[in-house]
């Protein structure tokens, strides 16, 4: 896949249907593959963080999840390049993985999202198999419950495990279990909560004109301040001093 480079992370340029299509690829085969969606938070992040960029580097796929990463991506040659984000692409694999009889886990999130989210993908997806689902204690696990863990999600037989525990944490979980996990992990930070009803999202009016943020920083400003605003900063900042020609690569 071609790639551009954001700042200091290789984005794919691809299609949803390029994206669905390479993801089931894997699954098919049970092979153990890291799937990123990036946004200006872990572009930013990784420009900073030299280990987390060499995660984001090292991925199978990363896709640009914000808006504006898609926006830097058509200024630099990738003319039809679309946002490709982690809860609207959940949901079109969801669909692809019940015509396909394939099946899922799904790691992260609380007990309760989890609940919420399995009695919605059952009435959106009746005939989709949910292998099944974990919601890991908020801490560092001992080796001793990685192992379990692992052991669990294998036994599972699922071919796609659907990672939700937000960025870095997902991406370094991810990393580290490359390997060890037989299936394709898919890092989708607050898509659980999207889709189980307990995190309103955007309108579509805002998600399509890369707003998304902004409806997000309303709904939790005290939370989320630093994250968009300084973030975002950073973010503009960071490409006014690095300059780039259309087409091509930093100058």
């Amino acid at each position: 896949m071609t790639k551009i480079t954001v700042l200091r992370s290789p984005i794919d340029v691809l299609t949803w249907e390029e994206a669905i299509q390479q993801i089931a690829t894997w699954a098919s085969r049970h092979e153990s593959r890291m799937v990123t969606f990036c946004n200006v938070h872990s572009v930013v992040t990784a420009n900073q963080d030299q280990g987390f960029c060499k995660i984001l580097e090292e991925a199978d796929m990363a896709t640009p999840d914000g808006a504006p990463i898609a926006w830097v991506m058509r200024y630099k040659g990738a003319k039809n390049q679309q946002r490709i984000n982690g809860p609207d692409l959940m949901w079109r694999y969801l669909h692809h993985a019940e015509e396909a009889k394939e099946s899922i886990f799904l790691y992260g999130g609380t007990t309760e999202t989890l609940e919420k989210l399995v009695a919605r993908i059952n009435v959106a997806f009746p005939r989709l198999q949910i292998a099944g689902t974990l919601s890991p204690p908020f801490r560092a696990l001992s080796a001793e419950e990685d192992a379990a863990i692992i052991s669990e999600i294998n036994a599972s037989g699922a071919q796609t495990i659907w990672v939700s525990l937000g960025c870095p944490k997902q991406e370094r979980w991810m990393r580290d279990h490359r390997g060890k996990i037989n299936g394709v992990m898919l890092g989708i930070g607050a898509a659980f909560n999207y889709h189980a009803g307990t995190l309103k999202r955007a309108p579509l009016w805002m998600q399509q004109r890369g707003l998304e943020w902004l409806y997000r920083l309303l709904k939790e400003p005290r939370y989320l301040w630093r994250r968009y605003l300084v973030t975002n900063s950073l973010f503009i900042f960071a490409l006014i001093k690095t300059p780039f020609k259309k087409g091509g690569a930093p100058i």
